[in-house]
């Protein structure tokens, strides 16, 4: 929230996506009772008390919740936490439980996940019903698809906001060692951030093999440096989807990711895989991809946000349909913003 990143994006896109397919999209206007609709659509973990008020007015409430921390753990910790977590919740204050709106995944009437793992852990952790739960990966924008091949250059691409959970920093040091030249394409939350103080003082340090440049408005340019770049490396510690790494893909770039289960669950044996956070192993990896990512084969192409878009809609008419079989093109949804 009044924050850039992927959750905008996906917002935005998502958004324009359905309008192209004929659906009547507007913000949820909180403070307006009488805004009426049939879908009501929110990113995030709806808080239950507004899920329940929007399913009294008629409103078939879908919830995309993006699971970022849950689908970057192990298997041994999410078990490890859905026990505590079914441990606790009947001896807590009701009050207190509520806090973490766990309750929203069993009453909406649709749960999205972006990917496969995230969907399991809505089951598995939330309880959330089977049937009631869909995935809907991002989606790419037409821009990257329509770049044209050039040859690739000496240059590791890395798209992310800079801030210490996409360890740009220690991705840059590591690089850096591995004499491996690496650009950076992103911005801070602030430009006051010690940690972006840090990563720019290392930048100004080595500017022939370490290029940071600001974030890249520009689509069609970005999609340029993707095609360009030797190799993609994102190196995260939690991710849901990345849609860079979506991006990446749609300008058939070679991936390096984090060797965690939100990149490995998705495109296994598409993608190159270095241990997080970025150590001494990371430089031995960081080398050896950049000596053959030029061999290496593209991962296959991402679907459009146009694509995710019917999707969504599926999923709404499959809710309105079970509810009287009524057309859901003539209707309106509601989405937050």
């Amino acid at each position: 929230m009044l924050a850039h990143g992927g959750a905008q994006i996906q917002l935005e896109q998502a958004w324009a996506a359905l309008e192209k397919l004929g659906v009547q999209v507007e913000p949820l206007r909180w403070w307006d009772d009488k805004q009426t609709g049939d879908i009501f659509h929110y990113l995030g973990r709806i808080p239950i008390q507004m899920c329940r008020l929007a399913q009294a007015k008629g409103m078939k409430v879908v919830m995309a919740d993006l699971l970022t921390g849950q689908g970057s753990r192990s298997d041994l910790r999410l078990g490890l936490e859905r026990v505590i977590r079914r441990v606790v919740t009947p001896v807590v204050p009701r009050a207190v439980a509520a806090h973490f709106h766990w309750e929203s995944y069993r009453i909406a009437d649709a749960c999205v996940a972006g990917t496969p793992r995230e969907a399991q852990i809505m089951k598995d952790a939330f309880r959330a019903p089977p049937e009631r739960v869909h995935v809907v990966p991002n989606g790419v924008e037409e821009v990257f698809f329509e770049s044209p091949a050039v040859p690739r250059g000496r240059w590791l691409v890395c798209t992310a906001t800079i801030t210490e959970r996409k360890k740009v920093l220690e991705l840059a040091k590591a690089a850096m060692e591995a004499e491996s030249p690496l650009w950076i394409i992103g911005k801070p939350y602030s430009e006051q951030d010690p940690y972006f103080r840090a990563f720019t003082e290392l930048a100004a340090a080595h500017p022939g093999r370490l290029r940071y440049e600001g974030p890249m408005a520009d689509r069609k340019r970005l999609a340029q440096a993707y095609r360009e770049a030797r190799g993609f490396v994102l190196l995260s510690t939690m991710e849901t989807l990345s849609l860079s790494a979506l991006e990446a893909s749609a300008c058939q770039c070679p991936l390096l990711l984090s060797d965690l289960p939100w990149a490995t669950s998705f495109f296994g044996e598409h993608a190159s895989y270095c241990p997080v956070p970025p150590g001494r192993q990371a430089v031995k990896v960081l080398r050896s991809f950049y000596e053959t990512a030029p061999a290496l084969r593209p991962p296959p192409k991402p679907l459009t946000w146009l694509d995710i878009g019917r999707q969504f809609k599926a999923i709404y008419e499959s809710l309105l349909n079970a509810e009287g079989g009524r057309a859901a093109t003539s209707r309106k949804s509601a989405q937050t913003s």
